[in-house]
Order: structure tokens, then sequence, then C-alpha cells
């Protein structure tokens, strides 16, 4: 295919339908939107504002915002201005903005949509140039609406070549600290290409950004996918107006992680119970009709291509919305591989897997279970760190995933683990947790889970519980946790067998550090706050137990 790049694309379409909307946004419910010409004459007159600034070709500029229109803009003047953009998860403290900032020698931040940016304006280092938005109540000296209005649109946008850094995303990870993966025009551009062909993608279709754009998977698949299909892409509100944005926009493409699918059954359930909806579902015409109203309430009638990544999801979870209608592909990948990696397809696809591989993509396993990756969508490395990056791949050039998995007889990859996840019990056995995990998280009552082990003779699985659950009783709960241990147990081999549940009192959020903002769990952090007590409370007789 022939090479192009996010900015390319952008032009392209500012050329061909100048008048389409190209970004829509609600302000206290009121819908504004950018046409394509617009959004680029205000991306240009930004480019120019950034070099009034001293802001110098190849300089790195931050973006610390909540997904809106500003943000895909911000990404697109830092392009034009040749300016390598590092974006910073809205939800971080200053503590961790801090060491961020600094470490990718940034020299320039824009401020956008924020909750709490009074507290996290102290981790920005006084010599860095502060650009807010005034659309988003934030004044600092430099706002984004005056360097517009005073600057003219660019003429000489920066050319990129194919090697360029054009981004460093932070992962947020799930241990460790955040580390700066490094891609090119290059990798974003071959995976874009070979995705969108791959999953038939519709062009000039709608889009819903609301994850986090400074994740790899929101980033590639709404702005990226966007750029290069010449779509519309609408924002949330807000959480408690996400529902009727949603449905307002009806999008094309649709990206969830599991927490949000298990959120959505969960919705429908408070609505409309199991069993009443079985009975619904098993009349032929009441059937149809329901499916339509659930897909519409959703947001999900005109979705072609819905996706789950970030984390795994239960095979159960699939195949109970498949039941609706709703067909959720996994799709997997991770920032270091640019999620070049593997994907489902409507029609080509398998409970449990995340897919076959894209076209180009050379993989194999390890002895030790590890899938390894070879692409052009891999990264060039980490920022600064050539020693993690020596180590992220082997003598052959693979990239290490870190994932345990392997290949069915069909070709399917199935995801087994982490490998750094494993744990060892008293009795010297290695547990996967992630497959346990899995099947656990087929009960509504379960918000997240983690299974640990370490230090006692058989695992236990810890649990805080769904906002159904919450509306329970403690006996109607731990009868509903028993049923799943009883369920799972049998399953799984003699040593892995979990021996208890234990509830927290507290829930698991990004807020507290237990969750990252993909809403996967940090595990490690679990761990270092309750592995004291996993003794006392393996050794107490209940099998589900209150922190």
């Amino acid at each position: 295919m022939e090479q192009s790049s996010p900015l390319k694309q952008f032009l392209k379409w500012e050329k061909e339908i100048p008048n389409s909307i190209f970004l829509r946004q609600p302000f206290n419910g009121q819908w504004k939107t950018w046409t394509w010409a617009q959004a680029g004459n205000e991306c240009r007159r930004m480019a120019v504002a950034l070099r009034s600034l001293n802001i110098k070709e190849g300089s790195h500029v931050a973006i610390l915002s909540k997904n809106c229109a500003h943000w895909i803009m911000a990404d697109i003047a830092i392009m034009m201005a040749g300016c390598v953009s590092v974006p910073i998860y809205p939800s971080l403290s200053s503590h961790s903005i801090q060491p961020i900032l600094e470490h990718s020698d940034a020299v320039a931040i824009i401020i956008g949509k924020l909750d709490d940016y009074n507290e996290q304006q102290k981790g920005i280092p006084a010599n860095i140039k502060k650009i807010s938005i005034e659309a988003y109540g934030i004044n600092e000296e430099q706002t984004w609406e005056q360097l517009v209005n005073q600057s003219q649109p660019i003429n000489e946008i920066h050319n990129w070549n194919g090697e360029q850094v054009f981004t460093i995303i932070y992962t947020s990870g799930t241990t460790g600290h955040p580390k700066g993966v490094m891609h090119t025009i290059n990798s974003v551009d071959c995976v874009l290409q070979e995705v969108l062909e791959f999953l038939q993608v519709k062009k000039n279709g709608d889009l819903f950004s609301y994850l986090p754009l400074s994740h790899i998977a929101e980033r590639w698949a709404v702005e990226m996918n966007g750029l290069y299909r010449g779509s519309t892409v609408s924002f949330a509100e807000s959480l408690e107006t996400f529902p009727h944005d949603l449905q307002n926009t009806q999008p094309h493409c649709f990206l969830a992680v599991p927490r949000i699918w298990a959120k959505f059954r969960e919705g429908i359930l408070n609505k409309l119970p199991q069993k009443k909806l079985n009975l619904l579902l098993s009349i032929p015409i009441i059937s149809s009709i329901i499916k339509k109203s659930i897909k519409k309430k959703l947001g999900l009638t005109r979705a072609t291509t819905v996706l789950s990544g970030a984390a795994p999801i239960a095979a159960e979870l699939q195949q109970w919305f498949h039941k609706l209608d709703i067909i959720i592909t996994q799709a997997y990948g991770m920032t270091e591989d640019g999620v070049y990696s593997h994907f489902e397809r409507v029609h080509d696809r398998r409970y449990g897997s995340v897919g076959k591989p894209l076209p180009g993509l050379l993989t194999k396993i390890t002895e030790e279970g590890e899938l390894r990756e070879k692409s052009n969508g891999n990264m060039k490395g980490y920022y600064k760190e050539p020693a993690l990056t020596a180590e992220a791949f082997d003598e052959e050039g693979y990239l290490k995933t870190g994932d345990m998995a392997e290949y069915d007889h069909d070709g399917y990859l199935f995801i087994t683990g982490r490998v750094k996840d494993q744990f060892k019990t008293d009795k010297g056995k290695y547990i996967a947790p992630t497959p346990i995990e899995l099947q656990l998280s087929s009960n509504t009552d379960i918000e997240n889970v983690c299974v640990v082990g370490m230090g006692i003779p058989q695992p236990i699985a810890l649990i805080t519980l769904s906002e159904t659950a919450k509306q329970k009783s403690k006996e109607e709960i731990a009868a509903s946790l028993s049923a799943s241990l009883a369920a799972v147990n049998p399953t799984l081999e003699n040593y892995e067998r979990l021996e208890k549940a234990v509830v927290m009192k507290e829930n698991w959020s990004i807020a507290n550090g237990l969750l990252t903002p993909s809403l996967k769990v940090k595990r490690n952090q679990v761990e270092k706050i309750h592995q004291p007590f996993y003794p006392q409370w393996f050794h107490t007789k209940d099998k589900v137990i209150w922190e």
C-alpha cells in the first residue's frame, strides 16, 4: 500500500469534503460542530502559534485533557508544526504527571477538559509553556482561543517522513513505572491501512470517542480511524450524559473494554431481569422488537464493527450479547506493537480467542509459552531507555509481548494470561489467574476480580461488588459467590481450585490506583495492600468472607 500519514489523511479530507462535519461535541447539551475546513483553519492557526512561542520542529508537546474536539485538533496542530505529541492520561494526579513531563522533555503542554486541574497543575514544571482552553474553564497566561485569534493559518506544514517519531505514548501499565513508547509515521500508517482494510470499516461513517485518547486503543481506533476514513467523531459531555450522547450518535464503529460491556449488560438486566428477557427473546416477533430497542438505547443500531479490547473479555459475555444480535469481536494488541496484532472479524471468529494475525504479522511462541511478534507496527523503542528497549526484543527482533498464548489447530490465538501474573502457591504449583478470573466474571454480582495465592496452599479470589450486587443482602451475595466457586472449581486442576472468595470493602478505581485508565486491575498494587491478610482469610471457615 502507498505510504501515507495521519496528517496527509487529514489534508485529503479537508480538501475533498471541506464542508462535511468532522467533530461533534456537546456543551451543556447542545452540539457544537466543526467541519473539516473549520477544524483545519483552527489547527493551522494553532500550529503557527506554537512556532510563535519558539517551539521548534521536533520539540515535544504534551496534551493533558479528557476526550474532546480540541484533543484531536491539538494533535493535528502539533503534527502540522512538526512537533512530537505526548498524550497524558487526564485522570493522573500531579505526582504522576510531573515525572512524565520531565522524562519526555516536553517544552509545552496543551490543557483541555479536566475534572481537577487545580490539583494537576502542581505537577507541571514552571519551565513548560502552558496553553489552556477557555471553553473548559481553564485560563492560563496563554489560551487556545487567544492564540488562534491572533495567528494566521500556517502555510508551510511540516512534511513528515516515515521514520520520524510523531508521538510518545506513556504506557498506563499494570506494573512498574510508565515507559514512553515511540511510534513513527510508518508504524501507525501500516497498522491503520491493514486494520481498516481487514475489518472493512465504513468510510465517512460516525465514530464515538469516550475511552481515553491517551491510550493507544482509542487513539488508533477513533482518532486515527477517523482521519484515515474521513469519519465524523462525536464525544460524550460527561459520565452522566454518556448513554444519551452515544444514543444520539449511533456510531458505525464502536470500541469498548470488557468492563464497559459488563456494565451495559448490568444496565439491561436491571430493567429486564434474565428470566423475563429469555422469555421475550423466545417469542419471534417480540424478540425482534426487544433486540432493536436494546440496540437503539445502547447506541448500536448502525454499528457494523463492534470491538472489545485492552483486556480479555469472557466468552460467556460475548455469547450473551450475541443473543441480542450484537456481535462483539475481540481485538488484541498493546502499546508496544502498535496494535498490529490479532483481530476477530464478524464472519471469522471463535469464542475465547482474539482471532487471527493481521496480514504480514510474524509470530512465534516460546517454550515458556510467551507470544512474540514482529511487524512494521512495532515501536521504535522506549524514549531515553536503550536498555529497556533492548530487553523488549529478542535476538531475532521479535517483540516480547509478556502474554502467555497458544494457537488452536485453525490458527485462532488464545491468550492464557500474563507471564508476570503467574504465582506459586505454598504447594509449589504455578497458577495462571487470568482464565480463572474470566470464568468468575460471568457472575453479574462481580465488578472486578483478582485471583491470588502467594503464601497459602490454595488460591483465593479477591472481589469487588457490582452496583447490582450492592442492592442485595449479604446472604444473597454469599450464595451467589458460593455458586460461582462451585461452578468454576470442577473445571480446574486440584491445585488451582479456589478456596475462598473475599469481598473487598473498598471499590477498586483509577483514583485509588488499583485500576489502570483502561480499567485493568493493577495486580501488584492489589497484592501489596492485601497479601498480609491471605493466611488469615484462608484459615477462616466461611467460603465467602467480608474484608
